[in-house]
């Protein structure tokens, strides 16, 4: 693979960019940005963040590595990862106001997006270097972030379940804080581990519509809280962040029916209806992430003595494939992956968010060396000139 710089475009599988038709509906085929961040060949289902692998960076890194290397271009020495795990572990802790407006001021059975994403627009509110556009202000706003989402988020989840959030212990990875502050115990190392992994597989993807957005809106000048915020705006919708939640509840659907899930895959596909986590906007083939939460899926179902998820979302797999050619996306087995870590389904986007906020500042950070508004232009198919009818004419 020639590590050319590409947006979703695939290329012809043999490391030249190819030219996909251009497709003025969802902009497919479009190339509206160069990047250094992300690597995507959608025909032979490859995936790398500066040039690494995905499969060598979910085996062989840590997400605060990735984090170093999207943001720095390059992974870390261990000085500069000691100096990063320093730094997170300084931010984690969040306002008490924040708190507060999730005790007081969140309604109850609120989705927990729309909670997340109006608490993370709130941090604008206590961060003195909101409006400081310097670049080494938005890259201390960038780590700021990435190391209060995961705080903002188990908080919220712990105050609506009715019990004290859990402050940062202020060591240990973003995996382990995140669980811990969770389920207000530490992690065994496999937990941990897993965890880690997943976050690393959801830290970038090119101009996915999240990005694309926070890009849109970052190309304003606008200050990164509001550009993170529109991309969480953008994440929640089911045919990007939202799916992995919709596959978790077709597990469970299956599940309580007693349908096999064959026989579940057929009957949607012939009503022509959608088997959410298959199939993928730009890989024609298995996403590579995809095949590495399989993995990670199946280790971890062993290691709990629960195959249940692991047989029935590799049945859909296979039944998928043989009906329609479709594959796994990364939602597909990062769901049942959530749920045998005893994390609750309607968590698993804001999750996605807490690993893609280090995709989206990089962007963000990548986009403002060398600014520019984005603003397409439309081709306009509406009716021809016309005047105005005096109203009683109408």
């Amino acid at each position: 693979m020639t590590p050319t710089p590409t947006t979703d475009a695939a290329s012809a599988g043999n490391g030249a960019a190819a030219a996909p038709r251009a497709n003025a509906s969802g902009l497919e085929g479009v190339v509206a940005a160069e990047t250094e961040l992300c690597y995507i060949d959608g025909i032979a289902g490859e995936l790398s963040y500066r040039g690494y692998e995905i499969d060598d960076l979910a085996r062989n890194s840590t997400f605060e590595e990735v984090a170093w290397l999207l943001w720095h271009g390059n992974l870390p020495t261990r000085t500069q990862l000691a100096g990063l795990n320093a730094q997170l572990a300084t931010e984690r802790a969040i306002h008490p106001d924040l708190l507060d407006h999730f005790r007081h001021h969140t309604p109850a059975g609120v989705a927990p997006m729309h909670a997340f994403r109006t608490a993370v627009s709130m941090l604008a509110l206590y961060d003195p270097e909101a409006d400081d556009m310097s670049p080494e202000a938005n890259y201390r706003k960038s780590v700021r972030l990435t190391a209060q989402f995961p705080t903002v988020l188990a908080a919220f989840d712990r105050i609506r379940r009715g019990v004290e959030p859990v402050a940062p212990r202020g060591e240990g990875s973003t995996a382990s804080e995140f669980l811990y502050m969770l389920n207000g115990d530490a992690p065994g190392p496999s937990a941990e581990r897993i965890f880690d992994a997943a976050l690393v597989l959801h830290a970038e993807h090119s101009l996915n519509a999240s990005t694309f957005a926070a890009r849109v809106i970052g190309s304003t000048l606008a200050d990164i809280y509001s550009a993170v915020t529109g991309a969480m705006g953008a994440l929640k919708g089911p045919l990007h962040g939202g799916a992995n939640i919709e596959v978790m509840e077709m597990l469970l659907e299956i599940d309580a029916s007693g349908e096999t899930a064959d026989a579940y895959v057929r009957r949607r596909l012939a009503a022509k209806e959608r088997v959410m986590g298959l199939g993928h906007r730009v890989y024609k083939t298995l996403d590579p992430r995809a095949a590495i939460l399989r993995d990670l899926l199946h280790g971890l179902s062993e290691e709990k003595g629960e195959m249940k998820w692991y047989d029935m979302s590799v049945a859909i797999m296979d039944a998928a494939k043989e009906q329609k050619n479709l594959s796994p996306n990364v939602d597909f087995f990062s769901a049942s992956v959530y749920h045998l870590l005893g994390i609750r389904t309607d968590l698993y986007t804001p999750i996605f968010a807490i690993s893609r906020i280090t995709g989206w500042t990089a962007h963000l950070l990548e986009l403002w060396e060398g600014n520019r508004l984005i603003r397409p232009d439309a081709t306009y198919v509406g009716p021809p000139p016309r005047k105005v009818v005096p109203i009683g004419q109408r």
